[in-house]
């Protein structure tokens, strides 16, 4: 015990000196570990009060400004003066009893002393206290209060604690009173068979206890168990007169949005406000799908009205009015309402000025939108064949253009018949192939078989007779006119089709070709100059055309220019 005091002495004297030695420091450590343990008795203080060893080196060091040199907690304690910045104004304390008479130099208002009107905190009255001498106010009590440096800037100071009582209570008598009217309407439900059994059960109970009241009383509020069912669940809102659960919050039952589809090409998803626009499963229809995205219900249900809403309220504001849509709702939505009951009087009223000045009421009027669209009600039963077994058969949807208009005593329109023979187009009641001409019948199909089966047998013994070369001019000339019909519809040239040639004629042609290049060949040396052909027309045959082919040069060859010099 004695060694414990010459090491406590020991310590503060070096601690009056300044900074400790290694071994100074160790003693110390020692003699904490020895006060902690209760071996060695704890420090004291200057009033000789024990410090308790266990306080945290932080909160028992005294600053470098306020260090004394001996252990101590001063620091700590409240001084005096501080406990007097408790002291603040007492409000609304008045100075004994108010005048019965307005006194020189009082306020014009209430008649107190204590300030002028400007600062006057009453009513204005519509004739002040100095004209009527009536209602004078007491004067206050003017109260000098010493604030310090802390107390100007605490926003508390002065602050009655029992003041937030008010709040509590006020609060605590409308939840009270919010769930007594709960119970009640769980007690009168009668729409569902939770009140129906409840109300079975305080019958019986009534029964059983002889007491015919059973409604709700002051002790059955107090039973909690009773109510049981009716009480929100984690994470669910529950409405008791439609039984209809509503969630609020994700359960952990749920899936969450980023592990529907654990493809990283999906829909992106946000950590940060755990959202995703996009729908994870693109090949789900949205309202088949567990979830479709953020984006279906911002454009489903009343979202697209909130969107209206805000545009609105922003436009309105940029014309000058003082419309907004979160400071105050209800005046942006009667607006909203307002301005768009105008903008259909004023679109009916344009429209029956224009209507009254212009005419046109008549193309408004439309057939309805079944019958534009072709649905109908209206029940038709077929037979494999195609008749009509059941009902009434669908009209046939016609064009704009006049149809089955017939003309000169024609059956059939014009382009009803086709001649493969001359390639043209024709009436099929007398295959008469002019158009707008006066129909023949049945007399004008035998004629037109009667002439084509004449102008064949023509052609057929015309072609056995030996006939002299004939160009071409003269061929076509001379040619059945269904030939010449053919090849202008075929679009045959000369030279192309199934053409016989004569070997002599072509030999003959081979020779007058070669005569005709030398010659032009000779005329281009002397001149020096390519000239063009100079010879006469005349009609080409079919073997001076193919002579022409087979002597003249071929250009797309790729060997045409190819000279052998080795020979």
């Amino acid at each position: 015990m004695v060694e414990s005091i010459r090491l406590l002495l020991f310590i503060g004297m070096a601690s009056t000196v300044g900074k400790l030695s290694r071994e100074e420091f160790r003693r110390q450590k020692d003699l904490d570990a020895a006060r902690k343990a209760g071996t060695a008795p704890a420090a004291l203080d200057e009033e000789g009060r024990p410090i308790n060893p266990h306080i945290p080196q932080y909160i028992s060091q005294a600053p470098w400004y306020l260090d004394t040199g001996a252990p101590s907690l001063n620091h700590q304690r409240k001084n005096e003066e501080d406990k007097k910045n408790d002291a603040w104004y007492d409000r609304g304390v008045k100075a004994g009893p108010a005048a019965k008479k307005y006194r020189k130099g009082a306020c014009e208002n209430c008649g107190a002393m204590t300030h002028k009107k400007q600062d006057c905190l009453e009513r204005p009255r519509r004739r002040g206290a100095k004209f009527t001498n009536k209602d004078i106010q007491a004067d206050e009590i003017i109260q000098d209060v010493a604030a310090g440096y802390d107390a100007k800037r605490d926003r508390w100071n002065g602050y009655d604690v029992a003041e937030h009582k008010k709040v509590y209570e006020e609060y605590a008598a409308v939840d009270a009173a919010r769930q007594k009217l709960r119970e009640e309407e769980i007690d009168n439900q009668t729409t569902t068979d939770l009140a129906a059994v409840r109300k079975v059960a305080k019958a019986s109970k009534a029964e059983k206890e002889g007491d015919a009241d059973f409604g709700s009383s002051d002790e059955e509020d107090a039973d909690e168990d009773k109510y049981a069912d009716a009480a929100d669940a984690v994470g669910q809102k529950m409405d008791t007169k439609t039984r209809i659960t509503v969630r609020n919050l994700r359960i952990r039952e749920d899936t969450a949005k980023y592990l529907i589809n654990l493809d990283p090409e999906s829909a992106y998803y946000d950590p940060k406000t755990r959202s995703m626009r996009d729908a994870p499963n693109k090949n789900i229809p949205a309202e088949e799908a567990r979830f479709a995205g953020d984006n279906f219900f911002r454009y489903s249900g009343e979202a697209q009205d909130v969107q209206q809403l805000q545009l609105f309220a922003w436009q309105a504001a940029a014309r000058g009015n003082d419309v907004h849509l979160n400071a105050n709702p209800t005046q942006g939505e009667l607006l909203h309402q307002e301005f768009k009951q105008k903008k259909e009087e004023l679109k009916d009223t344009s429209k029956i000025s224009i209507l009254a000045k212009y005419g046109g009421a008549k193309y408004l009027q439309t057939a309805p939108k079944e019958l534009l669209q072709g649905q109908t009600e209206d029940y038709v039963e077929y037979s494999r064949t195609g008749q009509v077994i059941k009902g009434r058969e669908k009209a046939k949807a016609k064009s704009k253009y006049p149809e089955d208009v017939y003309v000169n005593n024609h059956t059939d329109v014009w382009g009803s018949w086709y001649d493969p023979s001359s390639g043209t187009w024709g009436y099929a009641c007398c295959h008469s192939i002019i158009h707008v001409s006066y129909c023949s019948g049945k007399e004008g199909i035998e004629a037109a078989k009667a002439s084509s089966a004449q102008n064949l047998l023509a052609s057929t013994s015309g072609s056995t007779r030996a006939e002299p070369p004939r160009s071409l001019a003269e061929t076509a000339s001379t040619r059945d006119p269904s030939e010449r019909v053919e090849q202008n519809f075929s679009k045959k040239r000369v030279g192309e089709g199934d053409v016989r040639l004569d070997e002599e004629r072509l030999s003959r042609a081979l020779q007058e070709e070669k005569k005709r290049k030398a010659r032009a060949d000779e005329d281009d040396d002397r001149s020096g100059k390519k000239r063009k052909n100079a010879g006469g027309s005349h009609d080409v045959t079919e073997e001076e055309l193919e002579a022409y082919r087979m002597s003249r040069r071929m250009t797309e060859d790729p060997m045409a220019n190819y000279v052998d010099e080795d020979l």
